[in-house]
């Protein structure tokens, strides 16, 4: 991912002149150019014709580290360092045998920088944690994460979710201007609607109004979803810094600021502070709008890039940006902040102690401290960047080459809680052995299935933030359902209190309840499924019972509309009782309209005996 860290950073590689000569001229001018892909095929030529030397194998090394191909850089590193070198050579030869897995060789190397640079603070943060790797490896899984449908064959990352809309950078435009740092198109930014009933993410499309034909994204968003900040090159400013012996022009990545209008971002600005001589991006609004974080590389960093934030005004004006300060910031590069909203600051660095490559990490704003880094599975040897995590949805993602190619992953806190329920008799209150306890999601899937134990009780294991229904039957008992909102703590109790069926079945009915329906509507209640819940109970009982339904309505209306209506009534009452599992042969009816009132008032009924009027009774056939 080092490739577009930068969004693209230009971390200009110094090298020795004195090396340089006729042979490496093309080969260097590539390099100078971050056009990496012909560059190595340059030098990779000149080791061919027999003209290879450490020089070379440096520039061959470093090529490969900034594509991010390790296994090609430690290869090449390895020659580099059959001669002495700078202590920063051995700190990327290091990163590079931590990224291929090989822990105990990168400590080698470690140890050899620790012995050139002794004060530097990636040398005492080495010699303080001797035994990183294996407390990373104890630390609690804090996430799951798995890759979503969005990503594209090309580099994909950055990925932020506001409202129900997930921005991104991609390389995926095919017919975008190519990139010679890694051969791939420059970054767009995109966008992609994200579907809460399965996870999933619609067809990504571009941002057209913000993308140009260099590097965009990512980006944040205020609360109010009208204004973004994001990144783009100063080229766009016509910001750059020219080396006429070379022909080159180096630009470098600033920041930017669009409203949105009529659904589209309009007045895109530059932020004061960008500049020719340093580059800003990468950034992340807080949640009252009021600091705009970033990294940067502009004079008073204290390595190669650093995390900044910057006082944002309600008139739109902009303080002095601010170093985050030496228990973030290293010698190496932290880069990629997020504030969550409730200001935690995740960021992603090579400099802090991690498992290779970048890690992500997590410092409280509220108590800055030591960063903690986040453990497996978000980081991984590879570069793992890109946090970012949205409280409502509770889902956030992650960037990281671990497959090969930067790919966009989400993440769902570990969280688990506990539902317990007791079963009574809602009439006296005793506790319900045996009574079959099903737990459904939001969308009614049937995720367990429990009898209750001797006292009735019955318990479950839950994901947090995320609701639940219990459903309890028992023989004798109404049906009844508990929703569980989502749960906020690690134990949620429920007294799951069941009605018991008390039902009166004489020779010629079975007198339920009254089945009243709400005016002008054939949908059965709540109320009146409880009911029906009975004489579901009691057919289920006798298998001989035929039954008859007859539906009524009141006297508002005509006399055709309420024989239509009551029709519908008796219909949707079948339905209920043929759903529950009774064959559709046990039971039939009709509606009856006004024909046969309960009470019998014209126009001067009140609501209450207009109710009585909307009713539905069950005659025993059989």
């Amino acid at each position: 991912m080092k490739k577009y860290t930068i969004l693209l950073f230009f971390v200009l590689v110094s090298i020795s002149l004195a090396a340089q000569n006729k042979d490496t001229k093309n080969a260097d001018k590539l390099f100078d150019s971050y056009e990496y892909v012909q560059a190595v095929k340059e030098y990779l030529a000149l080791v061919e014709k027999g003209k290879g030397d450490v020089y070379v194998y440096k520039q061959l090394a470093d090529s490969y580290y900034n594509r991010l191909d390790t296994a090609e850089a430690e290869k090449w590193y390895v020659e580099t360092l059959k001669s002495k070198q700078d202590a920063e050579t051995y700190y990327r030869y290091a990163q590079v045998l931590k990224s291929n897995g090989k822990y105990a060789e990168s400590d080698v190397q470690m140890k050899i920088f620790s012995t050139m640079l002794p004060n530097d603070e990636r040398t005492k943060e080495f010699n303080e944690n001797p035994d990183y790797l294996s407390r990373l490896k104890k630390k609690a899984k804090l996430f799951d994460l798995k890759k979503i449908n969005i990503n594209s064959k090309k580099s994909d990352f950055g990925g932020s979710l506001y409202n129900n809309v997930l921005y991104f950078a991609s390389a995926r435009n095919e017919k975008g201007k190519i990139y010679g740092w890694n051969d791939e198109p420059f970054l767009d930014l995109y966008q992609s609607v994200y579907k809460e009933e399965d996870g999933s993410y619609s067809e990504p499309t571009a941002i057209s109004e913000l993308n140009t034909v260099f590097h965009e994204g990512p980006l944040t968003m205020t609360k109010d979803g009208n204004t973004i900040y994001f990144s783009s090159e100063s080229f766009n400013e016509k910001l750059f810094k020219k080396d006429k012996p070379k022909k080159l022009r180096y630009g470098q990545v600033s920041l930017f600021k669009a409203i949105k209008e009529n659904g589209k971002w309009t007045a895109v600005t530059p932020l004061p502070f960008n500049s020719k001589s340093y580059s800003t991006g990468n950034p992340s609004i807080d949640k009252d709008g009021k600091f705009l974080y970033f990294a940067s590389n502009m004079p008073g960093s204290i390595g190669g890039t650093d995390l900044w934030k910057v006082a944002v005004s309600s008139d739109g004006s902009y303080g002095i940006p601010e170093n985050m300060g030496d228990k973030i910031n290293t010698p190496s590069d932290e880069n990629f902040p997020f504030v969550s909203d409730d200001a935690v600051l995740y960021f992603s660095s090579n400099g802090l102690t991690g498992f290779g490559g970048l890690d992500v990490f997590s410092v409280d704003l509220n108590e800055i401290s030591t960063p903690n880094n986040l453990g497996a599975p978000i980081n991984t040897e590879k570069d793992d960047f890109a946090f970012t995590f949205n409280k409502e949805k509770y889902i956030g993602s992650i960037s990281s080459n671990r497959s090969g190619i930067d790919h966009i992953y989400s993440v769902v806190p570990v969280c688990k809680g506990q539902i317990q329920a007791i079963v009574k008799n809602a009439k006296n209150n005793t506790i319900l052995a045996d009574s079959k306890v099903i737990i459904l999601d939001a969308y009614n899937n049937i995720l367990d299935t429990k009898m209750s134990n001797k006292k009735g009780e019955v318990s479950y294991e839950v994901d947090c933030q995320k609701p639940y229904v219990l459903e309890v039957h028992k023989d004798g008992f109404v049906t009844k359902s508990f929703p569980v909102a989502k749960i906020e703590e690690e134990v949620v109790s429920i007294d799951a209190a069941i009605d018991p069926i008390e039902i009166t079945v004489t020779e010629k009915e079975i007198i339920l309840k009254p089945i009243y329906f709400e005016f002008n509507k054939s949908d059965i209640t709540k109320q009146g499924a409880a009911e029906l819940d009975k004489l579901v109970y009691v057919m289920s009982q006798n298998d001989k019972l035929v039954i008859y339904v007859k539906s009524h309505t009141d006297s508002r209306g005509s006399d055709e509309y309420n024989l239509d209506l009551s029709d519908r009534r008796v219909k949707s009452t079948i339905q209920y009782i043929v759903s529950k599992g009774i064959s559709a042969d046990k039971i039939s009816g009709k509606g009856f309209g006004e024909s046969e009132l309960k009470v019998t008032c014209g126009d001067l009924c009140t609501d209450e005996e207009h109710s009585l009027n909307r009713r539905s009774e069950f005659l025993i056939i059989k």
